[in-house]
């Protein structure tokens, strides 16, 4: 994870975007990110990543898919209004999501606020608190990260793709 948060300040750190236009509402999602691709310096990360996507997709969900053909999103959440409100992580670039992921980076110390939640009911289920941990979902699952109203949330986001679901 401190690899991982190191590496993430080699590249430009952006606004957070919502929707197709990249547009900036920072009432809907408030958070900066920046950009990891595949390079020497990343290449572990992807690896890692792409034999966990495989085993739970393989044992779980078995979706047809390609792999990562966008970079991972480093997102930080800074108190006290970082946040992203109920969105589902579908794509606008004609790029079917059909797998999310996302990695806790920071310390569960470092921050009050800041859960992720699941809404797949009438109910939300809220994401363990435990830094390494890795959620994985169908990317048209319903999902939120409450405001952060201490510290900062540090997380690694991804997707996986694949062919349009049948």
């Amino acid at each position: 994870c401190h690899r991982i948060i190191e590496l993430s300040r080699k590249y430009e750190s952006l606004d957070g975007t919502i929707s197709g236009n990249n547009e900036i509402k920072k009432e809907v999602r408030d958070s900066n990110v920046s950009w990891i691709f595949p390079d020497k310096n990343s290449e572990w990360i992807f690896r890692r990543l792409v034999d966990t996507v495989n085993y739970l997709n393989d044992n779980f969900f078995k979706f047809d898919v390609y792999g990562f053909i966008e970079g991972l999103q480093f997102t930080n959440y800074k108190a006290p209004s970082g946040h992203y409100d109920k969105h589902t992580d579908n794509a606008y670039n004609n790029v079917v999501r059909k797998l999310s992921l996302t990695v806790q980076l920071s310390d569960p110390k470092d921050y009050d606020g800041g859960d992720l939640n699941f809404h797949t009911s009438s109910k939300f289920t809220t994401a363990e608190k435990e830094q390494g941990m890795v959620y994985v979902f169908p990317s048209y699952t319903l999902h939120q990260v409450t405001p952060v109203t201490r510290g900062e949330r540090k997380s690694l986001v991804g997707w996986i793709t694949g062919p349009n679901f049948k």
